[in-house]
Order: C-alpha cells, then sequence, then structure tokens
C-alpha cells in the first residue's frame, strides 16, 4: 500500500524500551561485510526512561547508492532494517531494528497503547539514536511507505515550512516521533531510506518483524536492562 501524507492530530502515548546487542565478532555468510561488535555503553534519555545502548563498529562494503536527491554514486552503506508491528492498531505495539547482514546489534522496545505507524517511526528513531555516531552512512530499511515516502517525497519540508501542518493544514500526526527523527536526519546529512516489500521473504525485514511482534507482547517497562551476548537474535529467526 502507498502512504499518502498522513492527515489528523497525533497521539501523545507513552514508550518504554529495551535495548539488545552482542558482544560477538560475526562474518557475513555473503561475504559483503563483517561486523566487529565491541561493547561501549551510551546512556540517552527517552521521555524519563534510562536506556543502555550496545554500540557497534562495522566494516562497510563500497556499494552503488541512491541519495536523496537522486544521485548515484558509491559510498560506504551501513544498512539498518527497522519495522514496527501492533495489535489492535490502536494497541499494545513493538518496534525493533537490526544491522545487516548478520542482525547484530540489535535493539527492541514497545509501548502499552499505540498505533502501527508510531511503532515505525520509532524504530528508525531508536536506530538513529543508538548509532548516530557511527561514521558513513545509514540506510534505513523499511517496510513502511509511511517512513520512507516522508523522506523520498520531501514531505517534512512542506511540514516545516508550514509550522507542521500537513497538506490540507491539519496538525501533523506523530510530531513527537517525526521531529526527532528529521533532527536525527537533517543534522547527520547522511543518513538514506529504502523501500522493502514486507514479508516476501527478505530474512532481515522478517527478523525485524519477528522481534517487534515480540516486543508487541511486553512486559513494557520504564527502562530495561541490556539485553546479554546470549540474547542476540538466534540464526534460526533468519
Amino acid at each position: 500500500m502507498t502512504a499518502t501524507e498522513p492527515r489528523g492530530p497525533g497521539a501523545g502515548d507513552a514508550v518504554s524500551m529495551k535495548i539488545g546487542g552482542a558482544a560477538a565478532v560475526g562474518v557475513a555468510a555473503n561475504g559483503v561485510a563483517s561486523i566487529i561488535t565491541t561493547v561501549a555503553t551510551a546512556i540517552h534519555r527517552n521521555r524519563g526512561a534510562s536506556i543502555a545502548v550496545s554500540r557497534t563498529s562495522a566494516s562497510r562494503a563500497s556499494l552503488p547508492h541512491e541519495s536523496l536527491n537522486g544521485t548515484v554514486h558509491p559510498m560506504s552503506v551501513l544498512a539498518v532494517y527497522t519495522d514496527g508491528a501492533c495489535s489492535g492498531n490502536p494497541g499494545p505495539g513493538g518496534w525493533a531494528w537490526a544491522v545487516a547482514p548478520d542482525g547484530s546489534p540489535w535493539a527492541s522496545g514497545g509501548a502499552s497503547h499505540t498505533t502501527n505507524q508510531r511503532m515505525e517511526i520509532q524504530a528508525a528513531l531508536e536506530a538513529l539514536r543508538a548509532l548516530g555516531d557511527t561514521p558513513g552512512t545509514i540506510e534505513i530499511v523499511s517496510d513502511s511507505t509511511y517512513v520512507v515516502n516522508c523522506f523520498r517525497d520531501a514531505w517534512w519540508k512542506g511540514w516545516l515550512a508550514r509550522g507542521w501542518k500537513n497538506s490540507q493544514r491539519q496538525p501533523v500526526a506523530n510530531r513527537d516521533l517525526w521531529e526527532p527523527l528529521i533532527d536525527l536526519v537533517r543534522t547527520r546529512g547522511d543518513v538514506a531510506f529504502r523501500w522493502v516489500k514486507g514479508h516476501s521473504g527478505d530474512r532481515m525485514n522478517d527478523l525485524v518483524d519477528r522481534l517487534a511482534v515480540e516486543a508487541a507482547k511486553g512486559p513494557f517497562t520504564p527502562a530495561a536492562p541490556p539485553l546479554s551476548s546470549a540474547d542476540a537474535p538466534p540464526s534460526t529467526l533468519f
């Protein structure tokens, strides 16, 4: 389904999270890149919740890439898959992100009352928050046209020009999530977005979908400790 610019006011539900990242060495099966995860902790605040994030360093292949302005050129790209899930919509929901090609590091979290669109945005937001210091281009790969089209079609530019009103002159939905995500993208200047068809056999998309669905089951706590290496996504999820 193709997303159109959202209408109507956004919701203000609280979001709780848990973060996971493996302290291990993994090599991509297809030889594209090797992931070397180093354990370092960064604490940031999200609506009062203290969150520990496992960071990564990764070797990247130089791949042809289309930037947001349509220019194709080779660059170092770190692909991060994101997804959101919601039971009931609105209802309990979950978000997740994972770095390709091995699914590590990764993170997931959820909210007791939310929507699928909010979880899709939250997944991209949390990925950039956790990986914000990683050098090179970060490519967010999502099956949400709502997220991808915001940047591909530059919806956000119109929102800012109209004082956070959409094309129908209504308040932009989910502004509390869109605003920090757009700020991070603008600050980095090297974030790209790519759409992937959901449930189409892409193993990384399948992985983050399962992580998000699992996170939607709760429990939803204000803060959760980092997951250990033993809690990394098992290969059976692929």
